[in-house]
């Protein structure tokens, strides 16, 4: 069925089970189905998506489809795969080792596309689209995605077979695509872009105001931009997001995800609230529509932003736009 052009947000699943405390299946499962139902059928997960075991997500969504069979064809599934030891190793039998033991974990359900997570440095990118294509051919997923790949990396996959999505970090703080070529390749090859973290990990929403409300063991206590210092000044932009979406009658998260939707027609955020009113919050951005004043503003807001702190650190810095 391909990414679904008719519903311009998809659900991001990482949440249910990568913080220390796992959402319960019926809480998990009622947000998925809040989400399909009210029209958003891309879903996102990870082959890695688990705390403290890797795979806990892939066996929640198995539970679900188990008990929703139904939503097995209402729902378009992308995975990330191919890592070992959180490292990209794009060798055939990794990737086909990956995207078995991916369909295995699933169960009733068999992913729709599969994304090598980040790009190995040690394949070239033709080589492993051929894998790709392969794998494709013989029935282990139907599309192909790239994730934090580079401009040259996708325009290099794109003549070798097509790619069905770019995922890759998008939000007003993070607008490396539209500087380092990533959003100019998509938009030339007609790729759409899966935005992963739209709300700032959370920051955009305007419901955490200091560093502490993130909660211990949360892997963003160790992201640059939750540092005391870079916080400080990042929620300043938040605050004058937060004033936009007062005036106009919406929250800040209704207000983010419109923003990104109507900057670009391929755009595809995928936010990951585990709570049902979350995921109706983020739907309901789907109504918003900003005057070309209401953007001129915005982008004013957002351009002139100072943002602190690397999107991860410094030790994560090495695997992005490979």
């Amino acid at each position: 069925m391909g990414i679904d052009t008719s519903c311009r947000l998809g659900y991001g699943l990482m949440n249910f089970t990568w913080k220390p405390t796992q959402t319960p299946d019926d809480q998990a499962f009622e947000a998925i189905k809040t989400a399909v139902d009210a029209g958003c059928t891309m879903l996102n997960s990870g082959e890695f998506y688990g705390y403290p075991e890797p795979t806990l997500n892939l066996q929640l969504l198995n539970r679900f489809y188990t008990k929703y069979p139904e939503y097995i064809d209402k729902t378009y599934l992308s995975v990330k795969g191919g890592m070992v030891d959180l490292k990209p190793v794009a060798t055939e039998e990794n990737i086909r080792k990956s995207v078995t033991n991916i369909n295995s974990l699933l169960g009733v359900k068999k992913m729709d596309l599969f994304e090598m997570a980040r790009v190995d440095p040690n394949v070239p990118i033709e080589d492993a689209m051929k894998i790709l294509l392969k794998l494709r051919d013989e029935g282990h997923f139907k599309d192909i995605g790239l994730s934090e790949a580079s401009a040259e990396t996708i325009k290099r996959a794109a003549k070798v077979g097509p790619v069905g999505a770019v995922e890759v970090e998008y939000s007003p703080f993070s607008l490396d695509i539209e500087h380092n070529g990533v959003l100019a390749a998509c938009k030339e090859h007609n790729i759409p872009i899966a935005a992963y973290s739209p709300l700032g990990r959370g920051l955009l929403t305007g419901t955490i105001r200091k560093p502490e409300d993130i909660p211990e063991g949360d892997n963003r206590r160790n992201y640059d931009r939750f540092q005391p210092d870079a916080f400080e000044n990042n929620l300043v932009v938040v605050e004058k997001l937060e004033k936009i979406a007062e005036r106009k009658g919406i929250t800040p998260t209704q207000l983010t995800l419109a923003w990104e939707i109507q900057q670009w027609e391929g755009f595809y955020p995928i936010p990951g609230s585990t709570r049902v009113e979350g995921v109706k919050e983020a739907m309901d951005a789907l109504k918003v529509k900003f005057e070309a004043k209401e953007l001129e503003e915005l982008r004013q807001i957002i351009d002139s932003a100072d943002i602190k702190g690397l999107r991860y650190n410094e030790h994560a810095e090495g695997s992005l736009f490979g």
